[in-house]
């Protein structure tokens, strides 16, 4: 076999010489391939994010935070913050593009004219149809190459985890926390006879209750564990969901990344206890305390909407550690107690919960320093 035949010898020549091409042609707009792309996917959908034209081109997210930065530097392209989302930037091309842009596709013609020639108008219509399957083909290689997140829970309806809507829940497993009065051991575990709930599974129940369900809360265990966490994300999110984070704060860059990306709408941080009663409190002598005090401080910046929460356990809280924890969050919107309630699937037996005149007095320590102090699982 000619060594022509190969695909990746051809669609290695196709490539260097296209980039020859544009090179040289686009050489006095001082751009390249890569940002004439980006340019006629703005200009033919002007108002599009960085978000929507990664997903269009496979395009990581370095090779579009590059390529558009070039594009605003020189003066073809401007970002303007999208109304209903501060997180995110919405891309329009100015006058300076409309000027050329009727020059760009002329020479993208020109060369589609070049590598077709000799061919019948027929055939180019069917290798460009076939190229198109041939591209989509690859695509789905590589979404089939992301790992794939997998759920251990999920609560198909709840009016209780996400203010004000009506929503889904999904349990991920694993958790860097042993905190003894967790009430799903099983999800910190991960016993062998753990029933796994398919990623596809819970895109395809999303599917079916759009225009129903309001929002979709990702608890656990620890979402943040898991890097395969954000593309089934943006998943959720293509579906038009608001998506509610819960998270023990120990992956502040993380939080910042998701929240950065317009994938998280809300975040509920679990405050454990005072920082001196931390490793106690959460099971382990891993020190998280930096962390967890970043994520609080980021939280606290009105980046994103949030609450705080405490699960109030008789054996790990006082009124001293409720006057610690009242200081660190100082200045917060929300802030929630929550009664802990014993069970078969807690970590520790025996432990118990206050009254609700007891919780009161502790919200009462709380309220001068936090916006709003309210009680649950009364």
């Amino acid at each position: 076999m000619e060594s022509n035949n190969y695909l990746l010898m051809n669609s290695s020549i196709l490539y260097r010489c296209t980039q020859k091409y544009y090179d040289k042609q686009l050489n006095p707009y001082e751009i390249g391939a890569g940002q004439l792309q980006f340019l006629i996917m703005i200009y033919e959908e002007e108002g599009i994010t960085m978000q929507t034209l990664a997903g269009k081109g496979n395009f990581d997210k370095g090779t579009i935070t590059k390529g558009i930065q070039k594009l605003e530097d020189l003066g073809y392209v401007r970002s303007v913050v999208n109304e209903q989302d501060k997180r995110v930037r919405c891309l329009y091309t100015t006058d300076k593009t409309k000027e050329i842009i009727g020059n760009l596709y002329l020479i993208r013609r020109d060369w589609w004219e070049r590598i077709t020639k000799g061919i019948s108008l027929s055939e180019a219509e069917l290798f460009e149809n076939l190229l198109q399957k041939i591209a989509e083909s690859a695509s789905q290689y590589m979404v089939e190459e992301e790992k794939e997140i997998a759920f251990f829970g999920m609560q198909k309806l709840t009016l209780l985890d996400y203010p004000g809507k009506m929503a889904c829940t999904l349990f991920t497993g694993g958790c860097n926390f042993k905190c003894p009065f967790c009430h799903n051991a099983d999800l910190v575990f991960l016993p062998e006879n753990m029933v796994e709930i398919k990623g596809q599974d819970v895109l395809d129940y999303l599917k079916k209750r759009q225009g129903i369900l309001e929002g979709v809360c990702i608890s656990g265990g620890e979402p943040l564990l898991h890097d395969e966490i954000e593309p089934f994300l943006r998943k959720i999110k293509a579906l038009g969901y608001p998506i509610k984070l819960d998270t023990n704060g120990c992956f502040p860059d993380k939080i910042k990344y998701l929240v950065e990306e317009g994938l998280i709408d809300y975040v509920a941080m679990d405050i454990k206890n005072s920082f001196e009663r931390y490793p106690e409190t959460i099971g382990t002598q891993t020190i998280y305390i930096d962390a967890i005090k970043e994520s609080i401080d980021y939280l606290l910046s009105g980046a994103v909407d949030y609450e705080f929460r405490t699960t109030m356990v008789k054996e790990f809280h006082s009124f001293e550690d409720m006057l610690a924890i009242g200081k660190m969050l100082k200045g917060a919107k929300r802030y929630y107690l929550q009664n802990f309630i014993d069970g078969e699937r807690v970590i520790q037996k025996g432990l118990h919960g206050f009254t609700k005149e007891e919780l009161e007095a502790f919200a009462e320590v709380a309220k001068p320093y936090i916006e709003t102090v309210d009680i649950r699982g009364i």
